[in-house]
């Protein structure tokens, strides 16, 4: 009996069909958008939105998280000095989120992105679900960042710049390890934040931080 030949095939990468099927419906500047930071404990969240040039392919553009960190900052360099892209970036800070919840501070942030380019796009694709209220026409693509090609490369921008706030951070606040967890509830994080207690850079409202702060260990 001949066994059956497997077949092993890669995964689609991003590509511009989203921004192509935008543009053959009227919109003439399609933005891509993402964020970076919705799940730490620490740290601001951090938008990008980047309109891409009509034709444009990279190789190995694709999904921050499925990138090394030295590689994203490789994409960050190419991508920002194009001067065929045209790209910004927002934030919501540490005290908005508390504010507003994690949820509409990335909303903010994207719209602070948005504001934040040269061009005002007439469209946007936003990694994720639709956004209630927001100022663009847009479609929201669940993992838009393993398949839109714009909003890839947002998400690079939103990671890379959030990253370097976490780094610098950590020069403000050593006891943490920022620089190593990006604020995230590692359990080396979660070890220092029960022994240090908060900065006023932890997120009140996230309940690790919250739990550490009710017995007395807040900043």
């Amino acid at each position: 009996m001949r066994r059956k030949k497997q077949v092993f095939t890669l995964p689609p990468s991003p590509n511009l069909e989203h921004e192509i099927a935008a543009a053959k419906r009227g919109f003439l500047q399609v933005a891509g958008i993402d964020e970076a930071g919705r799940g730490p404990l620490a740290g601001g969240v951090v938008a990008a939105a980047v309109i891409l040039p009509e034709g444009y392919a990279h190789p190995i553009l694709n999904d921050s998280k499925k990138l090394t960190a030295k590689r994203r900052e490789r994409l960050y360099t190419e991508i920002t000095e194009n001067e065929s892209i045209t790209w910004g970036s927002g934030r919501a800070t540490v005290s908005e989120i508390d504010e507003i919840n994690i949820l509409k501070a990335s909303w903010l942030a994207m719209e602070r992105a948005v504001v934040a380019l040269s061009v005002r796009p007439d469209f946007a694709l936003i990694d994720g679900l639709p956004i209630p209220g927001f100022s663009l026409d847009h479609e929201g693509l669940v993992k838009g960042d393993a398949r839109s090609l714009s909003i890839s490369a947002a998400s690079i921008i939103a990671k890379v710049e959030r990253d370097r706030e976490m780094v610098a951070l950590a020069e403000e606040f050593p006891c943490y390890g920022f620089e190593r967890h990006k604020g995230y509830g590692t359990r080396i994080h979660l070890e220092a934040l029960a022994e240090h207690g908060a900065c006023r850079e932890h997120r009140r409202s996230f309940a690790p931080v919250a739990n550490v702060i009710a017995r007395g260990g807040g900043a």
